[in-house]
């Protein structure tokens, strides 16, 4: 993990000589951290594009930029701390431990120039084994398909039927899955042998040479045809060109790993656009690898098998030959096969453990309670495994064992993760983060666990078995030191890692927990929430380098909040301990000095009241998120003072709220793209201010405010609106409709000219909790809308039929109960199949 460490560093640098004023610094000091910044882009460079000379100076060039990291981490700390106390920048540094550093980081950087010069000057390091083999027949190693014969027929139908045109079938998943065993399945089926007889297997790696590559593909191909076939002169390329062009063919391209590797292997498959009926099928970790204008594409993602496969494979491969399993066994066997978390490779694993084993309950039972560990230490699965690993670009590494660091089966949310990774440093934003978390889940290394409204991802998983192999990767690489994402208390991570530590997320629900934190003088990340805690301790306000702070709630929230001043989001969320005892009226203040912390990005405080700026508030101008505070009033100089605002939630509640709350001054925020207002059940107002809403909105989310459906015009004109959810009667009457008075005149006559545009880019439309009977639209209005989700809307019986005319709806959602409404949906649904339009019915 040498690249995190100097990247890291490499950000730090800067920080420390462009703070002058801050940070005083003798001209000697600022000379050796420039001698320091010189040598730590030079290894940084090195380690991005070098890959085996990188491994094998890793540790050293990680230990090193570790111990430089944290001598400037602890001076900037101590300088802080030192004025806070005494009240004075005079502040003697010694520099003898960073020059020691230093000493081993200009070695290491002599050594990288010397590999850098051997390459220039044509004299590269030995070269990697390119691991290739080409077979008529795939090689057998595991017959056992159990749960791969659904797989099998659908791939087998999609080689042997379908279209003359040429074909590509990437089979994808995660390691250890199966993806060879279920090509190999195909490619010896019966059927499938008969319908190619010419057929070629090639497994290539990461590491492959596209000439050899070809020459033995060549040399497999003349088996099988008439060698009249080519000219004896011609060049190989040719051969190869002529033979897979004039025949029709199958090839399994087996443990493909870059679209560069598939670029480079297609220009030997014969012309593109050759329509014969050839088949490639392609097994690889990585989703849509393949992107080609001339074949079709037919991707097949392998799932995971389920307990009862589970069972099956595993009995199968203990008990061969239709052994029958000893009945004590079967029990304490389908709970060691469900421990294996439906992933083939840990199942075949483990099988041959307990084949080894006496066939008795107690040994079966032993392999059982060390079941995780017999998995992801044996080597064989930790070489399979950890190839997806390695082969991440050496920035995104950190990334990936920052997740598995969570708790097994926990729902990391996308929104928690984009400003964890940019408190790391990982990350510039909130977009580069998502795009780093969207390329792991390609690869196969977590999985999606659930969606947004507009079709963005919500939240992730990690399988089980990766996340163990790979914590203990980063106990191997050190890694663990810059983070602590555990159940552990804070104590014993301070016994371990003292000073060191960067982040500590707990899942640690004793209070005494908290004690520990004045150990971690160095923390860029602290999430408390799920203490039980009912204050943060003092020592929390002297983590100067803290830039992501969370806890729950009720917790006071002091003055001293505004000690940290590198802080970028500040999260309060509810607790395990308030949403047990439903602390939700519960108001905790935030203190006027909020507004003293001009580096705040995110702040996201469920159950605070956003204080009132007075004349000495300055702006927050980096301020992106303000969620989910209470009672804001929108003055003018409160919507000036949050500006940039993108994302704003706000709650109202209350008896008799009389208080205008001015939400006409919304309009001036010129950059806000997600709003949510919410009035909660049982409030009433005297004075509802009807809100004039920016343009910029993308999503609106408005709950309990029983404003009238003639307020949704201005609603309906926003131009970039995508999403819209109204929830709890937000707006109330029997009737909706979108309808000028010009559509309801005489249709001979044309109005589109003059037609304003109505909800020109909403894709999602939600109506939960409401009294609507009637809702009455055209077939202009709603272009783009893919998804309609009717919910709790007991009254309405029927849908528009101009709805049906909407060319992009794909999915609507109703609830059961309402069967008329149901019914009315059913048809259109029937209604559209005869167009050969499909539209998806889901029952709430």
């Amino acid at each position: 993990m040498a690249y995190a460490v100097v990247d890291s560093l490499n950000h730090t640098i800067p920080r420390i000589l462009s703070e002058d004023e801050q940070y005083p610094i003798s001209d000697e000091g600022k000379q050796l951290i420039e001698l320091l910044s010189k040598d730590i882009a030079l290894l940084r460079g090195f380690l991005e594009g070098t890959k085996e000379e990188g491994m094998s100076l890793e540790t050293r060039i990680r230990d090193a930029a570790n111990r430089a990291e944290d001598v400037m981490e602890h001076l900037m700390y101590e300088h802080l701390r030192y004025k806070t106390v005494v009240g004075t920048d005079i502040i003697l540094y010694d520099f003898r431990e960073l020059k020691n550093a230093m000493e081993e980081i200009n070695s290491i950087a002599e050594e990288v120039e010397i590999v850098q010069q051997q390459q220039q000057g044509g004299l590269p390091a030995a070269q990697s084994k390119t691991r290739l083999s080409l077979e008529i027949e795939a090689p057998i190693v595991n017959t056992v398909t159990v749960g791969l014969d659904e797989h099998v027929k659908k791939i087998r139908d999609l080689l042997c039927g379908g279209s003359s045109a040429n074909q590509i079938i990437p089979i994808t998943g995660m390691g250890g899955i199966g993806k060879t065993t279920l090509a190999r399945a195909v490619y010896q089926n019966e059927e499938v042998v008969q319908t190619f007889p010419t057929r070629v297997w090639i497994v290539v790696s990461q590491n492959y040479q596209t000439e050899n590559i070809f020459e033995m593909l060549l040399y497999s191909l003349m088996k099988q045809v008439d060698k009249r076939l080519v000219d004896d002169d011609d060049t190989m390329e040719n051969k190869l060109h002529r033979v897979m062009t004039l025949k029709k063919f199958l090839i399994v391209v087996d443990d493909l790993w870059s679209p560069k590797a598939w670029d480079d292997l297609r220009k030997g498959f014969g012309h593109p656009r050759k329509r014969d009926g050839s088949r490639i099928i392609i097994t690889t970790r990585i989703k849509e690898m393949v992107n080609s204008t001339h074949h079709a594409i037919y991707s097949y993602t392998l799932p995971l098998l389920d307990d009862h496969q589970s069972w099956c494979l595993l009995k199968q491969k203990v008990f061969p030959c239709h052994k029958e399993c000893p009945s004590e066994l079967v029990k304490i066997g389908k709970d060691i096969a469900k421990g294996c978390k439906g992933l083939p490779l840990a199942i075949v694993v483990v099988a041959a453990k307990l084949s080894q084993r006496k066939q008795t309950q107690s040994s079966w039972e032993e392999v059982a309670q060390n079941l995780r560990s017999f998995i992801v230490e044996d080597p064989l699965f930790r070489e399979r495994m950890l190839l997806s690993y390695t082969h991440l670009p050496c920035n995104l590494r950190p990334c990936f064992l920052y997740m598995c660091g969570f708790p097994e089966d926990y729902e990391i949310r996308v929104s928690m993760l984009s400003k964890l990774f940019m408190a790391e440093g990982f990350v510039e934003n909130e977009m580069e983060a998502e795009q780093y978390l969207i390329y792991l889940e390609r690869q196969n290394l977590v999985f999606i666990k659930a969606t947004k409204s507009n079709g963005k991802i919500k939240s992730y998983t990690l399988h089980g078995l990766m996340r163990d192999l790979s914590n203990i990767k980063a106990l191997d690489e050190n890694y663990e030191r810059r983070l602590n994402n555990s159940h552990l208390d804070l104590r014993e991570v301070a016994r371990a890692y003292t000073s060191t530590m960067r982040s500590v997320i707990s899942f640690q629900r004793n209070e005494s927990s908290l004690r520990g934190l004045r150990k971690f003088k160095l923390l860029r990340v602290l999430d408390v929430v799920d203490t039980d805690a009912y204050a943060l301790p003092a020592s929390v306000f002297d983590l100067f380098h803290l830039r992501y702070l969370a806890f729950g709630c009720p917790m006071e929230v002091p003055s001293a909040i505004s000690r940290l001043q590198k802080l970028r989001a500040l999260i309060i969320r509810p607790s395990k301990r308030s949403r047990k005892y439903r602390y939700s009226t519960d108001e905790v203040c935030l203190p006027l000095e909020i507004w003293m912390m001009p580096l705040l990005t995110h702040l996201v405080s469920f159950f605070d009241l956003f204080p009132n700026p007075e004349g000495a508030a300055s702006a927050l101008k980096n301020l992106l998120t303000l969620s989910v505070v209470k009672k804001l009033i929108c003055t003018e100089e409160m919507m000036k003072l949050i500006c940039n605002v993108k994302k704003l939630s706000v709650t109202y509640f209350g008896d008799m709220y009389k208080e205008d709350y001015q939400l006409n001054n919304l309009v001036l925020l010129t950059q806000l793209e997600k709003l949510t207002l919410a009035v909660k059940k049982g409030s009433h107002f005297q004075i509802k201010a009807k809100p004039v809403f920016p343009e910029t909105l993308k999503k609106l989310t408005l709950s309990g405010w029983r404003f009238p459906w003639e307020n949704m015009k201005s609603i309906a004109a926003l131009p970039h609106l995508q999403v819209l959810k109204l929830r709890d009667h937000a707006f109330e009457g029997n009737t909706w409709s979108t309808l000028e008075e010009s559509d309801e005149e005489d249709e001979d006559e044309d109005y589109e000219e003059a037609e304003v545009k109505l909800f020109l880019e909403l894709e999602y439309l939600l109506i939960e909790e409401s009294d609507l009977e009637n809702w009455v639209t055209n077939n202009r209005h709603f272009p783009a809308l893919e998804r309609l989700v009717l919910k709790g809307c007991d009254k309405l019986n029927e849908i528009p039929n101009d709805i049906r005319y909407t060319k992009l709806l794909k999915i609507i959602e109703v609830d059961r109960a309402n069967l008329s409404l149901l019914k009315c949906i059913r048809e259109i649904q029937k209604e559209l199949i005869e167009y050969d339009t499909a539209l998806e019915v889901r029952e709430l």
